[in-house]
């Protein structure tokens, strides 16, 4: 996380633009990122989050727009002339060199002075945990070890701003989970402003400490992992950030702490004002996880429904279910399983209830 003292508009986009021929790549970004920040670009293919980064690399010139770092305008200098460093997904190690002489590559291209390119490339070894493996080639180790031997070079010149394109989509699942936290621990150990592009929203949600959430070149939200999540501000990025139920309909009351909309599987009641006027159309998004279910009927006078269980699928930390509400709309609610003994006693064809809290749904207008 960024030190309290840290510049606050460190790294800033104003009105950034890049067109190629007639295509819109990114249109007008304006970003304020802080020093020592991890700040995520979140979206999928082609919504221009890579080309963003790679104008900020300085491997792609803006049509318009400036980019300021520590208020200085660097969108026309050349790359090698940024204090910026960028690690790709590919890792692009040399295979014929070792590990050390990989991370001294750049170092010695500077023409920095032998003692001192042996006292980083040992400190970065140390950084990263690969000291042991100094004298052996890329191909001799493991995917997230050549990940950390990317990341030590990318270190070793002592970059301002960190750049990573998708840095983990080479690996493997798991292996991916457990990486992001040693990069993340590493990243705040140094120091560095760190901007990462990936389309994969459980590593933005943990790695970053900011995410933009991107769309057709535009940024539609930014904000903690957290604010993204539960008050996303429309209902691309309601249905882009995990799983969401979206309920169309019409606001039938708005009072400054509450709020109903009437929709097709019934009136549901929101637990905030929305400011707009009666019968506007909005939709109410509920997280699945939000929802609850059962065989009985409980007694509650608001946001209870009925239907039919159709679909059940078994995830081991919870179970998925797929409920057909009796006007037709399919509802996707998760049950935690908190007990290896504790099965749910709900299956396939069941007629069941399901209900949320007022303070579960958010009235989306967008």
């Amino acid at each position: 996380m960024a030190d309290v003292g840290a510049k606050k508009d460190y790294l800033v986009t104003e009105k950034l633009v890049k067109r190629f021929d007639e295509s819109l790549a990114v249109d007008e970004v304006d970003l304020s990122i802080s020093q020592g920040e991890i700040f995520a670009l979140l979206g999928s293919s082609g919504c221009g989050k890579s080309t963003l980064l790679r104008m900020l690399a300085g491997f792609e010139t803006p049509t318009s727009g400036r980019i300021l770092l520590g208020g200085q305008d660097v969108a026309k200098l050349a790359p090698y002339e940024r204090p910026f460093n960028m690690m790709f997904q590919s890792y692009a190690l040399f295979p014929h060199l070792d590990i050390w002489e990989n991370i001294a590559f750049g170092l010695k291209r500077e023409g920095l002075p032998r003692n001192d390119i042996k006292q980083r490339v040992g400190e970065m070894l140390d950084l990263v945990q690969l000291t042991p493996y100094a004298r052996r080639k890329p191909h001799q180790l493991s995917g997230g070890q050549q990940q950390r031997v990317a990341l030590a070079r990318s270190l070793a010149k002592k970059p301002k701003v960190l750049l990573l394109d998708e840095p983990l989509g080479a690996l493997d699942k798991k292996l991916r989970e457990q990486t992001q936290f040693e990069l993340v621990n590493i990243i705040e150990k140094v120091g560095v402003t760190c901007v990462m592009v990936t389309h994969d929203q459980e590593e933005a949600m943990t790695m970053a400490g900011r995410i933009a959430v991107m769309s057709k070149g535009r940024v539609l939200q930014v904000g903690s992992p957290e604010e993204v999540y539960e008050h996303p501000a429309n209902r691309f990025v309601a249905d882009f950030i995990g799983n969401v139920n979206l309920f169309d309909g019409k606001l039938s009351i708005d009072e400054p702490d509450r709020c109903a909309v009437t929709t097709a599987i019934g009136e549901i009641h929101v637990g905030h004002g929305v400011s707009g006027a009666l019968h506007m159309p909005v939709s109410i998004a509920v997280r699945p996880e939000k929802i609850e279910i059962s065989k009985e009927r409980p007694n509650l006078a608001h946001n209870l429904f009925a239907g039919k269980v159709k679909e059940i699928a078994y995830f081991g930390s919870y179970n998925s279910f797929i409920v057909i509400a009796s006007d037709g709309t399919r509802v996707k609610i998760t049950e935690a399983n908190t007990s290896r003994h504790d099965l749910s006693n709900i299956t396939w064809e069941d007629d069941v209830y399901f209900w949320w809290s007022d303070v579960a749904g958010i009235v989306l207008r967008d």
